[in-house]
Protein backbone atom coordinates (compact mmCIF):
# COMPACT_ATOMS: atom_id res chain seq x y z
CA UNK A 1 0.00 0.00 0.00
CA UNK A 2 1.11 3.43 -1.27
CA UNK A 3 1.77 6.35 1.39
CA UNK A 4 -0.91 8.69 0.72
CA UNK A 5 -0.17 10.99 3.47
CA UNK A 6 0.68 14.10 1.21
CA UNK A 7 -2.48 13.90 -0.97
CA UNK A 8 -4.53 13.63 2.46
CA UNK A 9 -2.71 16.48 3.61
CA UNK A 10 -3.17 18.35 -0.18
CA UNK A 11 -6.61 17.83 0.75
CA UNK A 12 -7.12 19.03 4.11
CA UNK A 13 -4.80 22.16 3.19
CA UNK A 14 -7.42 22.88 0.11
CA UNK A 15 -10.45 22.61 2.27
CA UNK A 16 -9.24 25.26 4.87
CA UNK A 17 -8.22 27.68 2.05
CA UNK A 18 -12.41 27.33 1.13
CA UNK A 19 -13.22 27.47 4.18
CA UNK A 20 -11.18 30.96 5.39
CA UNK A 21 -11.56 31.92 1.40
CA UNK A 22 -15.90 32.16 1.98
CA UNK A 23 -15.54 33.67 5.70
CA UNK A 24 -13.51 36.41 4.10
CA UNK A 25 -16.00 36.88 1.45
CA UNK A 26 -19.19 36.84 4.72
CA UNK A 27 -17.37 39.53 6.17
CA UNK A 28 -16.78 41.40 3.42
CA UNK A 29 -20.24 41.38 2.02
CA UNK A 30 -21.42 42.00 5.89
CA UNK A 31 -19.27 45.03 6.08
CA UNK A 32 -20.70 46.32 2.95
CA UNK A 33 -24.25 45.41 3.62
CA UNK A 34 -24.09 47.56 6.99
CA UNK A 35 -22.62 50.61 5.19
CA UNK A 36 -25.48 50.53 2.72
CA UNK A 37 -27.96 50.19 5.65
CA UNK A 38 -26.17 52.82 7.30
CA UNK A 39 -26.42 55.11 4.53
CA UNK A 40 -29.93 54.14 3.89
CA UNK A 41 -30.88 54.59 7.57
CA UNK A 42 -29.47 58.31 7.50
CA UNK A 43 -31.23 59.29 4.54
CA UNK A 44 -34.43 58.01 5.53
CA UNK A 45 -34.15 60.21 9.11
CA UNK A 46 -33.18 63.09 7.41
CA UNK A 47 -36.74 63.22 5.50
Amino acid sequence: MKDYTFYIAAAYGFAALVVVTVIAKIMLDYRALRQKLTRFDNKERNR
